[in-house]
């Protein structure tokens, strides 16, 4: 077996992609692996804090381990974090990086990239996958996700706290990816096979912030998102 860790984002995909590298048996997962910001213990889009996330590996029963980042921070900074604790995984005899991505191949890339300059092979359990099936298989799998965040752009706030479930796909407006592979929309996991007992929550506000357009001050793109505690 490969010894990996696995890049968690507390999301749907994220969950497919454990399961189905633990369905494998080609690797031993000894870490899940996730980024917060720094100034506010969250993931970034996600939203989800680290208290969750503990919850979340407690469930799955894989440590977790986190690098916390300062957005603010240099470049320089980060990369320099990430090298330490590259160093940390392959100290642990980790030779595999595992990833939930499906089919964006510039995002592929620079994951093998970047993973390669660590001396890390990077892995795809879920690539080239159909998404209508994957997402369908998700649900069959008896796994349950909450939407967390949503791209205003392309699904309305309504979308925010809603469960993954055949409603939830058939209301998904046609220009949206069914996975949400290109950012329409983010989802926390709390249930399902991969989990020894559902991960408890409560939900809390909704709120959105307004990013910055395609790197335009002048246009807004407004995202919505859901508080879990």
């Amino acid at each position: 077996m490969i010894n990996a860790y696995f890049n968690w984002s507390s999301g749907k995909d994220s969950a497919m992609a454990l399961y189905y590298a633990e369905k494998y048996g080609k690797y031993d997962i000894r870490s899940l692996f996730t980024i917060i910001k720094k100034e506010e213990s969250k993931i970034a889009m996600h939203e989800i804090s680290i208290d969750l996330l503990r919850r979340q590996a407690d469930a799955i029963g894989i440590p977790l381990s986190v690098l916390e980042y300062d957005l603010a921070a240099p470049e320089e900074e980060f990369r320099f974090a990430m090298n330490r604790q590259m160093e940390r995984f392959k100290n642990q005899n980790i030779a595999a990086a595992l990833f939930g991505d499906l089919y964006l191949e510039e995002l592929r890339k620079r994951r093998e990239d970047n993973c390669r300059l660590q001396g890390i092979r990077a892995e795809f359990p879920l690539w080239g996958m159909d998404t209508r099936e994957l997402l369908y298989e998700f649900i069959k799998q008896g796994f349950k996700s909450i939407v967390t965040c949503v791209d205003g752009s392309v699904l309305d706030e309504t979308f925010v706290g809603r469960i993954i479930d055949e409603s939830f796909i058939h209301d998904l407006p046609p220009n949206a990816d069914i996975c949400g592979e290109n950012g329409e929309y983010h989802s926390f996991v709390f249930d399902g096979p991969i989990f020894s007992k559902p991960v408890d929550f409560e939900i809390g506000r909704k709120y959105y912030r307004d990013y910055p357009k395609d790197d335009d001050i002048s246009k807004q793109n407004r995202y919505w998102y859901l508080e879990l505690n």
